[in-house]
């Protein structure tokens, strides 16, 4: 099983202010391929976004992570548990789960043991849902530089796993009766200079470059967008979602 890398407690708190919000549209395509309502498992919750949303609908949400630091940042809900477990290694109960989700996370984990333990632990008919995001897009001036920091600043800083976020996933073999491409959906979001500034430098690859050179190279990204960003101006902000919806095949 590969060891445990933890890219995210160091900056918990960084992570959590500036992190994109998943679509509204994108919880309703899931919810309307899983009739079930009782548990649902949000594996690698980090602050808990995603349990927030399915404790809307499921009488029991059990929202898991490698992180406490992410944990202590996840909200109070009372038909939420929290826990520190490994996506690959739980302690769940056999055939529990009507829904299964993984958000942006998917590509850190043993991905064939992890999705050894979906299977036993789904009930017959249970649902995996499994997406990631890619590069933001703000537009044609503002994209080719951000191209440029993504490849040739933080490319060298990020881990290899990255590149299955590249491949949209499409590297892997999900255990999926006619899946559904999540493809169609994107986040939206505002960012000013500032904001942006804190999306980038929750990058891991950004803080595994502060923490080599002591400096944040997002400092200088920004003073080379500033002439380029319309003053006091929140852009919109794309995101393209990526990922699979299906029913597991046990």
């Amino acid at each position: 099983m590969k060891p445990i890398r933890d890219r995210f407690s160091g900056h918990s708190d960084l992570y959590k202010k500036y992190r994109p919000e998943y679509p509204e549209a994108l919880y309703r395509a899931i919810l309307e391929f899983c009739p079930g309502r009782q548990n649902s498992w949000d594996c690698a919750t980090g602050n808990g976004q995603v349990a927030r949303e399915l404790a809307r609908h499921f009488k029991r949400v059990y929202a898991t992570d490698i992180s406490p630091n992410q944990l202590k940042h996840a909200p109070f809900l009372d038909n939420v548990t929290y826990g520190v477990q490994r996506a690959e290694s739980t302690s769940f109960d056999a055939h529990l789960f009507d829904l299964i989700t993984v958000a942006q996370a998917i590509h850190w984990f043993d991905i064939p043991a992890f999705f050894e333990e979906v299977k036993r632990v789904s009930r017959p008919g249970g649902v995996l849902a499994a997406w990631g995001y890619g590069l933001v897009s703000l537009g044609p001036q503002i994209d080719p530089v951000i191209a440029h920091f993504y490849r040739e600043i933080a490319g060298p800083y990020w881990d290899g796993e990255r590149r299955i976020i590249d491949e949209q996933y499409r590297s892997i073999q999900f255990p999926l009766e006619a899946g559904i491409d999540l493809g169609a959906f994107s986040i939206e979001r505002r960012f000013d200079l500032p904001g942006l500034h804190g999306y980038l430098s929750s990058w891991s690859s950004v803080q595994k470059y502060i923490g080599k050179h002591g400096a944040n190279p997002v400092d200088e990204l920004v003073s080379e967008l500033k002439p380029l960003w319309p003053k006091d101006t929140m852009l919109r902000a794309v995101f393209p979602l990526f990922g699979r919806l299906g029913h597991i095949v046990q």
